[in-house]
């Protein structure tokens, strides 16, 4: 498979993703019961906005290795982020169809960047039996978006 290097967190799948998963959050707690509940609201935001931010940190450092470490906080900020999501249906701020599909959202973004961790961590391997660790081309599939 021909591979190539990626040069900006903005064409990681899973950073576009999370993106719309942000949005989304955004969207749901803008309105409602649940934008007069401060503290719920503002730590869902904060959740969804830290797995993006923390993916595109990552991505910014200066190797595999932290890249690495940035997906895994990204990941259990999805994490977070889902366990709120119960929280808000619970509270009855999300009805039971925009909480499946937040739900949905969220594990999808969670997979994909499970996925993406475990080619980072590959591309760790491979680096230390070749003596080099830095970025490099990292598998198309697994990182670009469709339209790239």
């Amino acid at each position: 498979m021909e591979q190539q290097r990626v040069d900006k967190f903005e064409d990681l799948i899973a950073w576009q993703k999370a993106r719309e998963l942000t949005k989304a959050i955004y969207q749901v707690t803008t309105s409602g019961p649940f934008a007069k509940d401060f503290g719920l609201r503002d730590q869902i935001r904060r959740a969804a906005v830290s797995v993006m931010s923390d993916i595109a940190e990552g991505f910014e450092r200066s190797g595999r290795s932290e890249f690495h470490q940035f997906l895994s906080i990204a990941k259990s900020s999805c994490a977070e982020l889902r366990s709120q999501l119960y929280v808000s249906l619970d509270a009855r701020y999300l009805s039971p169809s925009t909480f499946r599909q937040l739900i949905l959202q969220a594990e999808e973004v969670a997979r994909i960047i499970g996925g993406l961790r475990k080619a980072v961590h590959a591309q760790r391997i491979l680096a230390r039996a070749s003596g080099l660790e830095r970025k490099s081309a990292i598998p198309r599939s697994s990182v670009l978006s469709p339209q790239s």
